[in-house]
């Protein structure tokens, strides 16, 4: 017996302020980040310091994904002014 599936087009996806999320969720990363290092102690005392690299990772992959974005945003304007 074959599996239905519905034949149908793809929507289109969603744009927004792509740059400015990314850029956001970053800041909000290393703002938790420098919140919790005042207290390592604690953390390091209940075995969550993970807590902690977790944050500083976000952020870390953050930047990554900031920097993809903006290329990501230049790439699709310049293709729009280059198709007439």
């Amino acid at each position: 017996m074959a599996k239905w599936t519905p034949k149908h087009e793809a929507p289109e996806p969603l744009e927004g302020p792509v740059v400015a999320t990314i850029t956001g969720g970053t800041i909000l990363w290393f703002v938790l980040f420098l919140v919790q290092l005042p207290f390592y102690g604690w953390f390091d005392d209940h075995g969550h310091t993970w807590w902690i690299w977790t944050c500083l990772a976000g952020g870390g992959l953050g930047l990554i994904g900031i920097w993809y974005v903006r290329k990501r945003d230049q790439a699709i304007k310049r293709a729009e002014t280059a198709t007439p």
